[in-house]
């Protein structure tokens, strides 16, 4: 059985729907607060509506926006507690071929799954090295480890999220904080369903075809579901795992290799 601080407190963001939602659920089974963040509200309170008793504060905040996140974080601190584990979740994916990819599209890929983490983390790190302990997950991708053809601003905003990750564990390592990242291969989600419908899009083939051929990716031959991703996001924030630091966790079926 894990183990987390008495009265521990999470925030997770991206928790309407897929790995967030997964998350938010796992870590409020496990006994522990659980506050959530995200732009869709109603999907949010279908979340907190699943976390029972352990439900902190739902918060409609968009991580990009810097004043926006200040404010989010602070009334979810005031009404709550501070924040001991933080969740990076939210994001999302945007796919063109390199000459076709906008400078609007790079944009919103950077500042969707990249900057997103970086106020969020800004916002709450300092304070969990002021009290001595926290843990920070991001939620990268199996695109921040390797390279896929057509997602290239996608694939260099998760590699950024990975860099920032080892960056921070470094820096925070003495100060009872631990930054790891989780990189999901295809997972059950909306984002692919939403590459399921690109593809049935463009070549003609069936949503299951089309899912398929995503699968084919995992050598298990099948998607992730969100509840893995959430088990091993669940170890990470865990007492038990006070020692690993710094690493970016692929859960992705043996896709990729990580060493």
């Amino acid at each position: 059985m894990m183990h987390f601080w008495p009265n521990a407190h999470a925030l997770v963001t991206g928790a309407g729907t897929g790995i967030g939602a997964a998350t938010a659920i796992a870590l409020a089974k496990a006994g522990v607060r659980v506050s959530i963040a995200g732009r869709r509200i109603e999907a949010l309170k279908q979340t907190a509506a699943s976390l029972g008793n352990r439900a902190g504060v739902v918060a409609s905040i968009d991580v990009t926006d810097e004043a926006a996140v200040a404010r989010g974080v602070a009334e979810i601190e005031a009404k709550a507690g501070p924040i001991d584990i933080l969740v990076n979740n939210a994001g999302k994916a945007g796919s063109a071929p390199f000459d076709k990819t906008g400078a609007a599209l790079w944009a919103d890929m950077l500042a969707s799954n990249l900057s997103s983490v970086f106020l969020v983390t800004h916002a709450v790190l300092p304070a969990m090295a002021q009290r001595g302990r926290g843990r920070v997950i991001n939620v990268a991708s199996t695109a921040g480890l390797t390279g896929y053809a057509y997602v290239s601003a996608y694939v260099a905003a998760k590699h950024g999220v990975v860099g920032l990750t080892r960056s921070l564990a470094l820096e925070y390592a003495r100060r009872g904080v631990t930054v790891n990242a989780v990189c999901p291969g295809y997972t059950d989600t909306p984002l692919v369903a939403d590459a399921a419908a690109n593809i049935v899009a463009k070549t003609g083939r069936s949503e299951q075809e089309a899912r398929a051929v995503l699968a084919k990716v995992n050598p298990m031959q099948r998607l992730v579901t969100p509840e893995e991703v959430a088990d091993a996001i669940l170890w990470l924030a865990s007492e038990g795992a006070s020692s690993i630091n710094g690493q970016a966790v692929a859960v992705a079926g043996g896709e990729v290799f990580t060493g």
